[in-house]
C-alpha cells in the first residue's frame, strides 16, 4: 500500500476520529480490512496517540478559562529548551506545550474554571522553574474554530425576499 493512502487515513481520522473503517475504505479506495490493519499499526507505533472529542464547553454550560502562556526560556547546555518544556508539559493542567518561533520560546495552553487556579499555576509551577526567564499570558475570548470544527453556526436569513 502506498504511503499516500496511509496519509489519507491519518488526515481523515485527524478531522473526525469517529470515522469508521468502512467509511474510510470508501473514501480511500482500500478495503475495510486494510484500513483496520493500517490504523492498528499506527496505534502500535505511537503515530496515533489518542482519539478525542472537540467539546463546545459554552453550549455545555461550563465556563472555561483558556490561557495561552508564552514562556521565555534560557536554554540549558546540551538539552536546550527540552528540559523546561517537558517539566511544564508533565503537569496535568497543561493541555498543550510547544516550542515556537518569535519573541518567546514556548507556548503553553491551560484550561481551567477559576482564575485563581490559573494564577497559582503560573506563579508556583511555571515561573519557579529554573530556566524560565518570564511569561506572558493571553486569554481566549471567543472560539470560532477548533480542530477543524466550526463553533459558530452560520445565521440563516429568515427574511422574505421582496422584489420591486
Amino acid at each position: 500500500m502506498k504511503d499516500k493512502k496511509k496519509l489519507e487515513i491519518l488526515d481523515i481520522l485527524s478531522r473526525d476520529s469517529r470515522t469508521d473503517a468502512d467509511t474510510i475504505a470508501t473514501m480511500t479506495g482500500l478495503s475495510a480490512e486494510q484500513v483496520r490493519e493500517v490504523i492498528a499499526d499506527f496505534e502500535k507505533r505511537g503515530i496515533i496517540k489518542q482519539y478525542t472529542a472537540t467539546i463546545d464547553w459554552e453550549k455545555a454550560g461550563v465556563d472555561k478559562i483558556v490561557a495561552y502562556i508564552d514562556v521565555k526560556v534560557v536554554p540549558a547546555r546540551e538539552v536546550g529548551f527540552d528540559a523546561v518544556a517537558m517539566r511544564i508539559a508533565r503537569h496535568t493542567e497543561v493541555r498543550s506545550a510547544a516550542l515556537v518561533s518569535g519573541g518567546n520560546d514556548l507556548r503553553v495552553v491551560i484550561e481551567t474554571t477559576h482564575m485563581n487556579e490559573l494564577a497559582k499555576f503560573i506563579a508556583e509551577k511555571i515561573a519557579t522553574i529554573d530556566g524560565v526567564a518570564g511569561t506572558s499570558t493571553h486569554f481566549l475570548l471567543r472560539k470560532y474554530k477548533d480542530d477543524y470544527t466550526l463553533f459558530e453556526e452560520p445565521e440563516v436569513d429568515t427574511r422574505l425576499v421582496v422584489t420591486p
